[in-house]
């Protein structure tokens, strides 16, 4: 291994580090009623490094915060929501009182500005503990370490989100990768299930996505939102892929392009 790969290497988990130590910070107070989830920002490498175009990027960061804010107007006692975008399809996570507020908080998210689709993954029942969120943070932490050291995976191809030992993938990539993804994150300690919500794309697709945004970038544009065929939920909103991940039954996937697949 040459000097150039370990301080690569170092660098990421560096950066890692320092995001998960923010975020612990930022999210772990029992008085904090709702999470941002990818507002964090590493570094130019990590951007440049990403699936999702840098006009898809900038969404995400500009959904999570309206979201917020949005949820936030809504929020009550017995709410703790968290609220992560990717390629401009929101995950919720957490929990609410009742039925009613978790379609309140599902309704609020799908009407921002370029949402195409969310997964409602909210409970209903208790806000998780202090002890829940910090538990959570740690094993967050172990896989984006565990996918960042193995060496079939491009690990910067997922979003890692974790509520009470369930683990969420988020991103664009092949069903090999994926599939790789899945297996490994079953493997930490402490994962009690995985549910992957994936944009599926070939890797002819991918290749072509890629170097669409990587030219874009150089020309200093947005570039094109990565591979997009599906039908959006949301009119006026970017499309996205649907492909089905056999043989592991998956859910019905929002109309936005991602599927979601639990795995015990």
């Amino acid at each position: 291994m040459t000097m150039t790969t370990l301080t690569k290497a170092s660098t990421q988990r560096f950066a890692l580090a320092l995001t998960l130590g923010a975020a612990l910070v930022a999210g772990l107070s029992a008085c904090v009623p709702l999470v941002v989830g990818g507002a964090a920002v590493v570094g130019v490498g990590m951007v440049a490094t990403d699936r999702r175009s840098s006009g898809a990027q900038l969404d995400d960061q500009g959904i999570e915060l309206r979201a917020a804010a949005r949820v936030r107007d809504i929020a009550n006692d017995n709410m703790y929501v968290s609220v992560t975008s990717f390629n401009r399809q929101v995950l919720l996570t957490g929990a609410v009182g009742n039925d009613a507020d978790r379609r309140r908080v599902e309704d609020e998210v799908s009407r921002v500005v370029n949402v195409r689709s969310v997964v409602n993954e909210l409970t209903i029942g208790a806000p998780s503990t202090f002890q829940d969120r910090s538990n959570d943070l740690y094993i967050t932490g172990k896989v984006k370490a565990s996918l960042l050291d193995a060496k079939d995976i491009f690990a910067n191809s997922f979003k890692v989100v974790t509520e009470r030992s369930t683990v969420y993938l988020m991103g664009i990539a092949t069903r090999r990768e994926t599939d790789r993804a899945t297996e490994i994150t079953r493997g930490v300690t402490g994962v009690a299930k995985v549910v992957r919500v994936v944009e599926v794309v070939s890797e002819a697709d991918l290749a072509a996505s890629q170097a669409a945004n990587q030219s874009a970038a150089q020309r200093g544009g947005t570039g094109p939102a990565p591979v997009s065929n599906a039908t959006p939920s949301t009119p006026g909103a970017a499309s996205g892929s649907r492909v089905p991940l056999p043989p592991m039954e998956p859910l019905p996937a929002p109309a936005g392009g991602a599927t979601t697949s639990p795995v015990r």
